[in-house]
């Protein structure tokens, strides 16, 4: 027998309680309803990043509410935009809690990326916003 196995370990161990009733179904009465997704851990979409390329512009959208604005920074490598968000410890009731995030994003060709923005709106959205370069036939029309 097989097994597919989950390419790291879940947080909280092996969730021996999905595995080990497909394998006893007279456990559970769970006949024939196993599947290779149950060892696959259950995560959550944590990816809240919303990015947006059209005749307009770039715009990238990233979710940056447990960071303050000097928290976060924000650079061009290449052909990537790459935002980093660290905060040091923070008393969290007992403890002391310490977030850091690294996120790439492409541009795509055609971005002007020496006009690249970033900002932090009020609801503690970053916005990353460039637009696309002018192109002759553009400047000729305007």
């Amino acid at each position: 027998m097989d097994f597919i196995l989950p390419p790291t370990m879940p947080a909280g161990g092996i969730p021996w309680e999905k595995v080990l009733p497909p394998l006893i179904p007279q456990l559970n009465g769970n006949y024939g309803q196993w599947s290779p997704k149950l060892l696959l851990p259950e995560t959550e979409n944590t990816s809240s990043a919303v990015v947006n390329c059209d005749d307009s512009g770039f715009t990238v959208q990233v979710d940056v509410k447990l960071f303050n604005p000097e928290d976060l920074m924000v650079k061009v490598v290449g052909d990537f935009v790459e935002v980093q968000g660290k905060h040091e410890e923070k008393k969290d009731g007992p403890g002391f809690t310490t977030r850091q995030f690294n996120r790439r994003y492409r541009i795509p060709k055609g971005v002007d990326i020496m006009s690249l923005e970033s900002m932090v709106s009020p609801d503690g959205i970053l916005i990353i916003s460039a637009p696309m370069l002018q192109t002759e036939t553009s400047r000729s029309l305007t």
